[in-house]
């Protein structure tokens, strides 16, 4: 199948849902992180897409297969990312002091 608009390619629409999950994640309330780890997760997400389409509007089939492994690049990027903030969620409370971090039970919500 020859596509003629990057819009038409699966792993584009793919990427488009992503980044549509990516937006939610961010606008919802209870995601608590700071303004650049948004901002990078924002813009690693939009990447995904923006490198699929940038790599189709080439016009050849190898820039194209480039710009996906770039793509794939990002959306690694966004999984460290998520991943580094799920430990942060789930470890216990660290407490740095003269010898490295140190480990102490999580405070209980009250």
């Amino acid at each position: 199948m020859t596509y003629q608009r990057f819009e038409d390619l699966p792993v584009w629409q793919e990427a488009a849902r992503l980044y549509e999950q990516a937006e939610d994640l961010l606008e919802n309330e209870s995601f608590q992180a700071s303004r650049g780890f948004r901002d990078q997760l924002d813009r690693a997400a939009l990447s995904v897409s923006n490198n699929v389409a940038e790599g189709f509007e080439h016009g050849t089939a190898n820039e194209l297969l480039a710009f996906i492994y770039i793509a794939r690049g990002s959306a690694g990027e966004m999984r460290s990312m998520l991943m580094v903030k799920l430990r942060r969620v789930r470890l216990p409370n660290l407490k740095f002091g003269h010898q490295g971090p140190t480990a102490s039970e999580p405070e209980s919500p009250a």
